[in-house]
């Protein structure tokens, strides 16, 4: 069975889906594997690396021609169009934009597995690649805020004088939330965190945060461990009892996302207007409507005297581990849906959760 790994084309993309350790295990299990040629340069794997029996290092259209056909990202529809009938995509498909590729891959009798759609189940945990990328852009929007935040982030005292920590407050307390507490506890930041299920509290508490309350009259805890929408009552109430908080932090790191919704809106003009200046927003929703109405989604702008970065990629920045991480959430996922009797076969099982979740397109069909 041969499996391709095109390049990624996306711009201000740096991951490769497999890097050259992730290609041994596929190769110890009996994958043939054609690479196109520098797929992996950006993230800093040179083509000398994935250079092993078994591999042929080959252009775009021979990569795409595979079996089953591995990316970070959705292809485009000429992309689609090298595939074969038959043949299995697996990367992130982005469900929710409806331009017609769902139908051009059913048309051509292609299976699509997108990586987002796995459950966050014990059982899926090891191929959960949303969790894995989240964890990666915690941290870096952590260290992003602590590179353009014009002060320390600790307690600094000094024979020249001393500095106060940053006050610091994470909005939503996902994994890429508690990820963000988690880093700027470690850089000495005094943490508050705020999110609308309740039931992240204990978690924000393990990590040395404060949990910050607000009666909103509802509970926004979701399915699938997600957060769910508000009423827009809930919602006025949560952004004029979260303002007057906000207007006292120095850095703000937000993350609150719904899958296929836009982004809530938390902190108000009012907030930034109300904010010292020199203070600094990270919108990590930012490609998703913004948790800010201010921010730009991949830009870095200045609002009454405040930073607000939009950037939509903070894996990208990171590419050498985002890689890794999602390179081994490919192999746990391939060990399910290939089996090694008498040689690899592709089994897709419906009956099984994880792939009844994630296959959007199967013999012919759309699924969702």
């Amino acid at each position: 069975m041969i499996l391709g790994l095109p390049k990624e084309t996306r711009a201000n993309e740096a991951r490769v889906a497999l890097t050259p350790d992730a290609v041994k295990k596929l190769l110890k299990k009996g994958f043939q594997l054609w690479i196109e040629r520098s797929s992996g340069l950006p993230a800093g794997f040179p083509d000398s690396e994935y250079l092993l029996d078994g591999v042929q290092l080959t252009d775009a259209a021979q990569a795409f021609s595979a079996d089953i056909v591995v990316k970070v990202h959705r292809p485009t529809p000429e992309e689609v169009s090298g595939m074969k009938k038959g043949s299995l995509l697996i990367s992130f498909l982005s469900p929710e934009i409806a331009d017609g590729l769902f139908e051009k891959l059913a048309l051509g009798g292609i299976d699509a597995l997108a990586m987002e759609k796995i459950p966050r189940t014990s059982r899926a945990q090891s191929m959960d690649a949303l969790s894995s990328q989240a964890n990666i852009a915690g941290y870096r929007a952590v260290i992003e805020a602590a590179a353009q935040y014009g002060r320390f982030f600790p307690l600094m005292m000094t024979s020249a004088g001393s500095a106060k920590p940053v006050k610091l407050m994470v909005l939503g307390a996902g994994v890429a939330g508690l990820q963000a507490i988690a880093t700027a506890k470690r850089l000495g930041a005094v943490v508050e965190a705020y999110d609308i299920r309740s039931d992240v509290k204990e978690q924000i508490q393990s990590l040395g945060a404060k949990f910050v309350e607000l009666d909103v009259g509802e509970e926004g805890s979701g399915s699938g461990g997600y957060a769910q929408e508000l009423s827009e009552d809930a919602k006025k109430k949560q952004q004029q009892l979260l303002t007057e908080r906000l207007k006292k932090c120095d850095v703000i790191i937000s993350t609150a996302n719904i899958p296929g919704r836009k982004a809530p809106v938390l902190i108000l003009e009012e907030a930034v207007k109300g904010m010292r200046p020199g203070s600094l927003i990270v919108d990590m929703a930012a490609g998703n409507g913004g948790n800010c109405p201010l921010s730009e989604a991949d830009q870095v702008v200045n609002r009454y005297g405040v930073k607000i970065i939009g950037f939509t990629n903070y894996p990208s920045l990171m590419p050498a581990d985002a890689s890794g991480f999602y390179g081994q959430n490919l192999i746990h996922l391939l060990n399910l849906l290939v089996l090694n009797e008498e040689g690899l076969q592709l089994h897709l099982n419906l009956e099984d959760d994880i792939i009844a979740s994630a296959l959007m397109t199967h013999r012919g069909n759309v699924r969702f």
